[in-house]
């Protein structure tokens, strides 16, 4: 069997600019692409050479949907790994957002946050 690796993961947003911006400030990431997209939309691509968010917005504004745990395929986390736990974490702060579920376990230590869109974060470390 051929290594299979993640490239990448696709959402929408209210405003995928702003959403990459901060995510770049917030983990030292790049803008890879922007650009149109599916049925009149846009999309930016920000992450790492290895590896990236899709962020999408349609043409007309989003809408909000049910609890994502509660529905079938819905986004539940993007899990983001860093080396720096708390330096991750007061950029984060420092963007606006409230961090939570701090916990420590085998074999690191991670916390969560939500964005402006309600995506949940999980901010991990094995540092």
């Amino acid at each position: 069997m051929t290594q299979a690796t993640l490239e990448h993961i696709n959402f929408t947003a209210t405003d995928p600019m702003k959403t990459a911006e901060r995510l770049c400030r917030i983990f030292d990431w790049k803008i890879r692409w922007f650009g149109p997209s599916l049925n009149g939309g846009s999309s930016v691509h920000v992450g790492t050479d290895d590896l990236y968010l899709a962020i999408y917005a349609p043409k007309e504004d989003v809408n909000d949907q049910p609890e994502s745990f509660l529905t079938r395929g819905g986004l539940n986390h993007v899990g983001i790994l860093v080396d720096n736990l708390a330096a991750a974490e007061e950029r984060i702060i420092k963007e606006g957002y409230v961090t939570h579920s701090h916990q420590t376990y085998e074999p690191g230590s991670r916390f969560y946050f939500h964005n402006e869109d309600g995506i949940e974060f999980e901010v991990l470390s094995y540092s």
